[in-house]
């Protein structure tokens, strides 16, 4: 079966740069329509955006929407459809990753992370349902942390907001399963981004780059070809699934 999606079209959250940028180039490259979803950095969409028009393959367009929120939600799915008139592929990227053990753990710290973690893929995947037909694909982002015994304390609530994620996803596919609609989770090991980094001394990072048999942080661009395999007609038979693309990090 053919791995083309010409004719598709995607919301990728978070996508002006890192993972959900690489995300969205991919499946551009690969025919779809690709909307860029952004919050507060325009420039850096805009660049995504003009990258992805520049190469004449699916075309892209920038949405600024709090995805975090249900008014975002539906102002991200109202714009889609205007530029675009249908909806095919949702990737449910957006998050943020704190670092803080538990005993630093705040009210403030916790309700950030299930706000755009855990809520905002939640009912923005509820609001799109409607508009996704036989063969539409929703796409989770997780991590690998879940899965790891070396993960570290001060990733408490976020591991806690991903394994909820893992959770909402295996459920929803067989909710909507009957739809023809596939749901899966994909969950990147260790990637090199500002996010990745955002807390964490040299040390740490270095430690954790030993604990892949390549010894290496992956970057975004090895994470989004599986995200486009799980969009495409060739995927038509994997549902309910979480892919761990991480070199090995966790087996």
């Amino acid at each position: 079966m053919s791995t083309s999606l010409v004719g598709k079209v995607a919301i990728v959250t978070g996508s002006s740069r890192s993972i959900g940028a690489a995300m969205a180039e991919r499946l551009a490259e690969d025919g779809a329509d690709v909307v860029i979803n952004y919050y507060s950095n325009s420039q850096m969409a805009d660049e995504v955006v003009n990258a992805i028009n520049s190469r004449g393959k699916g075309r892209a367009v920038g949405v600024k929407a709090d995805v975090s929120s249900i008014t975002g939600a539906n102002h991200l799915l109202k714009e889609t459809v205007k530029v675009f008139g249908k909806l095919d592929i949702l990737v449910l990227n957006a998050g943020i990753m704190g670092s803080k053990a538990l005993a630093d753990v705040d009210e403030q710290f916790f309700d950030s992370h299930i706000q755009l973690n855990v809520k905002g893929p939640l009912f923005l995947t509820k609001a799109a349902v409607p508009l996704l037909p036989a063969g539409g694909r929703i796409i989770f982002v997780s991590s690998s942390l879940t899965k790891a015994s070396t993960v570290l304390p001060n990733a408490l609530v976020y591991v806690a907001s991903k394994g909820a994620i893992e959770q909402i996803s295996r459920v929803l596919a067989k909710d909507l399963g009957s739809r023809g609609i596939t749901v899966n989770t994909v969950s990147p090991g260790p990637v090199d981004t500002p996010l990745f980094r955002e807390g964490k001394t040299e040390q740490q990072i270095q430690f954790i780059m030993g604990l892949n048999p390549s010894k290496r942080l992956a970057v975004p661009e090895e994470i989004a070809p599986t995200v486009s395999f799980l969009a495409s007609p060739a995927a038509t038979w994997i549902n309910g699934q979480n892919i761990l693309v991480n070199g090995g990090f966790v087996v």
